[in-house]
Formats: C-alpha cells, sequence, structure tokens
C-alpha cells in the first residue's frame, strides 16, 4: 500500500469519527429543546447519549458539545454552560473508568445512571447560586430527574446496542 491510499484512508476515518460526532451532539441539542429538559425537575431523554461514552471514547466528545450547545438555551446558561459542559466531561470521563472492567452491559448502564445522578449536585449548586433554591432539596429533586432519565435512556440504549454495534 502507498502513502497516498493510507493518508486517503485516515482522511475518510478522521471524517467518520467527526461526523459521529457532530452527529451526536446535534442529536442532543435537538433532542434536549424539542422535549424542554430544563428546570428543576429536566427530564431530559437527551440523556440517552450519555451511555454511548460507554461506547466509544468519541462519544465523550460529542455529548459534551450537546451539553454545552443545549444549555445555552438554558435560563441559567450563564453557569450552565461552562459548569454544566465540564461537569458533563467528567462525568463522562469517570463513568468510562469505572466501568470499564465491568462485563455486564446492564451493571454497567445502571453505574452509569447512578453516578450522574448524584453529579445533579453541580445544577443545584447553580439553582441555589442564580435563582436562590435550596440546594438539598434541589440535589434530591435534580438527581431523581437524572435517574428517571437515565433508567429509560438505559433501557433505549440497552436494546438498540443488541441490534446496532455502538463501539464502531
Amino acid at each position: 500500500m502507498n502513502n497516498t491510499n493510507v493518508h486517503s484512508q485516515s482522511s475518510r476515518v478522521n471524517a467518520s469519527e467527526l461526523m459521529k460526532t457532530a452527529l451526536v451532539a446535534a442529536l442532543y441539542v435537538v433532542v434536549t429543546v424539542v422535549l424542554a429538559g430544563f428546570g428543576a425537575m429536566p427530564i431530559r431523554l437527551s440523556e440517552v447519549f450519555n451511555y454511548l461514552a460507554l461506547y466509544h471514547k468519541r462519544y465523550v466528545a460529542a455529548v459534551t458539545l450537546g451539553v454545552v450547545f443545549a444549555n445555552f438555551l438554558s435560563p441559567t446558561w450563564v453557569l450552565d454552560v461552562p459548569i454544566g459542559g465540564t461537569a458533563t466531561l467528567l462525568v463522562l470521563l469517570l463513568c468510562r473508568a469505572v466501568t470499564k472492567h465491568i462485563k455486564s452491559d446492564k451493571l454497567k448502564l445502571a453505574v452509569t445512571a447512578i453516578i450522574f445522578s448524584l453529579s445533579m449536585f453541580t445544577v443545584a449548586g447553580q439553582f441555589a447560586i442564580l435563582l436562590n433554591m435550596p440546594f438539598f432539596e434541589t440535589w434530591l429533586v435534580t438527581g431523581l430527574g437524572e435517574l428517571a432519565s437515565m433508567t429509560v435512556g438505559g433501557i433505549i440504549i440497552y436494546f438498540i446496542s443488541k441490534r446496532i454495534d455502538l463501539t464502531k
């Protein structure tokens, strides 16, 4: 194989990676906006995309970008964009690390749902600072909303992963 073929094939792979990343980021934003996932009890069905990061590292960037763009539409965007984006990135990386050696898909999904639900302290903190909402009660409500979103999303992604290879 000559260098031209290697370079051409590498460009196709990079273009494919970029396209998949952009598609997931855009889908995250669209699903969040269409299904209005903002507020004290956000049921964000777009959270299903968080699970993709367990299957391929490209989706860490994709979901993080989706969250950042979607959070520009949040009423608390001034904090939600930098804090929500950073928290999402860190939690996705944490979930990948924690579930790396777990063999059971169901257990990986459950662990990820719990980690994301607990991470809602960042949202509670933003609401406490910007909207004078009580921190612990808000954390509980947003955590439960996230758990509901992640549970529904986990079921969806589990069945999708049985039909489609999400690692590619």
